[in-house]
């Protein structure tokens, strides 16, 4: 998922290039009265610029929003992530944390904390990008074509979004250079539902055997709750699959070791390598 959304943000990164690379030396109002088409597109090219098809004393500022939102929405994408990591950190889940060294400190007043303060970082600057790009389209409506409401507000956004996003792909690189993962941690969370997230798996097999979904989903939830029962009576000794097999009204339906199997890791996973291929990685 992050690799794809990652892509998606290259794209739009450099599509928005094209569509932000143009200039206009055409005059005051647009007309290239003093300076010719000639000349207006010779310098535009060697500045890297398409010259502008029409423009009025400036170029028209629904280009440059689309740069201020594009660059709004990669930092939403870092965002995404940073917060998605910074639950992955909370003591009680535990599944991935952010590099920590030595000497390093988690808070100047607890010494024991590992805050996810570099992902914490992150999510605060997509805030500020995000700002920026409202501005942007705020500059979008001037009066009579040209006015100079704009010009102080792009002189801090665009140096202040592009430098903070430059920063912020900086960070997440280093981030995800040094990220620790513990999958002991997410086996451990897995088993705290005490298997029933074969549910849907169950309900779908059930389907398939000739049952309605109204039935499949009764015998499914009635076997779900009293492993819930079990649960918030303070026990995990209850375990889903092993309720399913002591109802006749499901084990009649299956095979031995059908269950297992439709109720294992190796079910879920097992179109893992195909979809890996698909994105090729």
């Amino acid at each position: 998922l992050m690799h794809e959304e990652f892509a998606r943000a290259h794209r739009r990164l450099k599509h928005v290039r094209n569509v932000i690379a143009v200039g206009k030396l055409s005059g005051a109002v647009g007309t290239n009265a003093h300076l010719s088409p000639e000349v207006e597109a010779y310098v535009c090219g060697k500045l890297g610029l398409e010259p502008a098809s029409i423009a009025t004393q400036v170029v028209q500022r629904d280009i440059h929003a689309e740069f201020m939102n594009c660059l709004a929405l990669v930092a939403a994408s870092f965002e995404h992530w940073a917060v998605e990591f910074r639950h992955l950190q909370r003591t009680e889940v535990l599944e991935a944390e952010e590099p920590f060294t030595k000497g390093q400190k988690g808070s100047s007043a607890m010494p024991h904390k590992r805050n996810p303060i570099t992902w914490e970082r992150l999510t605060g600057l997509a805030r500020v990008i995000r700002g920026n790009a409202v501005a942007g389209l705020e500059n979008v409506a001037l009066w009579h074509e040209r006015d100079i409401s704009h010009s102080s507000v792009e002189r801090i956004i665009f140096p202040d979004s592009c430098t903070l996003l430059d920063y912020m792909f900086g960070l997440v690189v280093r981030l995800m250079d040094g990220l620790n993962v513990y999958p002991e941690n997410m086996k451990k969370n897995l088993g705290l539902s005490l298997g029933m997230w074969n549910s849907q798996t169950v309900l779908l097999a059930l389907i398939r055997k000739g049952l309605t979904r109204e039935e499949a989903y009764d015998l499914v939830q009635r076997n779900a709750m009293k492993t819930w029962e079990v649960k918030h009576a303070g026990r995990d000794n209850a375990d889903f699959l092993e309720v399913l097999k002591s109802d006749p009204d499901v084990a009649k339906h299956f095979m031995q070791g059908e269950l297992e199997k439709l109720c294992s890791l190796d079910f879920h996973l097992k179109e893992v390598r195909n979809r890996f291929k698909t994105l090729g990685l």
